[in-house]
């Protein structure tokens, strides 16, 4: 499969320089990869949440399921569940997942639900045009805060650490194919993977600039320390002038996950259902 062949036909709607454009084609690359792989596409299941972020599911031909705001982290638990051949990953805005699903994200990071979550995390809610999320920067002027935000942010790297997530990273759209190999890695690990993506804004909160100057690539060595990996991940708290690091924070492999302690969906028996209903209705004769 060829990546333009994931590109669907639905016009695109994004303000032009926005993030999403970034993430859509890493996605696409590296999905694209896998099938080439031996991952076919048909195995992988997109759930989207409310949000800009959630028109990248009409933006790629796959099979797929739109959530409710907040709520795409529950819908993928379920379509996991049910078919434990799918690989199903989450895009969800910062808003979406921070906010309204944060109690979905920590309670499925705490199962290690074989699921991937990709934040698009722009630090702003664009679709309804500039209101401030859980990781807006103390001060953020917006439309919902016009004389600045008075909370500060939290740090969702470190809250999934702490959550017990077993892959944790921070893609950034300025890192194009960096991002595509967190992706691929992301669904690739058999547990709960976050990947929370830096997405510039271009039309409301645009940090370009800003990440431009401070992002670095972390030292991917002894991940397993979750310890060490809360130290990376407490450089930065999303409202300081700290260094920004990217790539992997934290893998944990070989760690039981949800699926493993649910027996399988079994397929109905079909026959003896009928069975029972024809004796019921004869009963009643």
């Amino acid at each position: 499969m060829k990546p333009n062949d994931l590109i669907s036909g639905a016009k695109n709607t994004w303000c032009p320089g926005c993030g999403n454009f970034v993430i859509q084609h890493a996605l696409k690359d590296a999905l694209a990869g896998l099938d080439a792989e031996g991952v076919p596409v048909e195995t992988m299941v997109m759930v989207a949440g409310i949000g800009q972020h959630g028109k990248t599911f009409d933006f790629l031909n796959l099979n797929g399921f739109y959530g409710l705001h907040g709520r795409a982290i529950p819908a993928a638990t379920g379509i996991r569940l049910a078919n434990r051949e799918l690989r199903v990953f989450c895009t969800m805005g910062d808003g979406d997942c921070y906010a309204e699903g944060l109690e979905h994200l920590i309670f499925a990071a705490k199962r290690n639900v074989d699921i991937t979550v990709l934040v698009h995390d722009n630090r702003v809610y664009g679709l309804t045009t500039g209101q401030f999320t859980p990781t807006s920067m103390h001060g953020y002027k917006g439309r919902s805060t016009p004389g600045g935000a008075w909370e500060r942010p939290f740090n969702p790297l470190e809250l999934a650490l702490v959550a017990g997530a077993t892959f944790v990273a921070r893609g950034y759209t300025g890192r194009k194919e960096q991002l595509s190999r967190l992706i691929r890695e992301a669904i690739l690990h058999r547990g709960f993977s976050l990947v929370d993506i830096l997405q510039v804004c271009a039309t409301y909160f645009n940090r370009t600039d800003l990440y431009e100057k401070r992002v670095y690539d972390w030292r991917e060595e002894g991940l397993e320390d979750r310890e060490a990996s809360l130290r990376k991940a407490r450089e930065w708290d999303y409202d300081n002038d700290a260094p920004i690091g990217l790539g992997v924070l934290y893998r944990k492999d070989g760690v039981p996950t949800y699926e493993d302690g649910i027996p399988p969906v079994r397929e109905p028996d079909y026959a003896a259902r009928e069975e029972f209903f024809r004796r019921m209705i004869e009963e009643r004769r």
